[in-house]
């Protein structure tokens, strides 16, 4: 879709609606699958060093991480 040129109501810059939708959807599944991997890396550490706060920390970030990129499936298929 085209971007619409000058200036809306507000004063910022107008997008397409399309445009925001698909930078804000891919933006969060990207960044929920990052911090899944961020998360199952700090467990698998925390496993290994016999460390139960990183273990458990890694845990809950890795769930963080997917409800992230759920967050992000549903704006996608809602258009938010």
């Amino acid at each position: 879709m085209k971007k619409q040129s000058g200036k809306c109501g507000s004063g910022v810059s107008c997008k397409t609606v399309k445009e925001d939708i698909m930078k804000s959807s891919t933006q969060d599944k990207a960044e929920g699958t990052f911090h899944e991997l961020k998360g199952k890396a700090k467990e698998v550490v925390g496993k290994l060093t016999d460390n139960p706060k990183l273990k458990v920390e890694g845990a809950a970030e890795k769930v963080a991480g997917k409800v992230q990129t759920k967050v992000g499936q549903v704006k996608k298929v809602f258009g938010k």
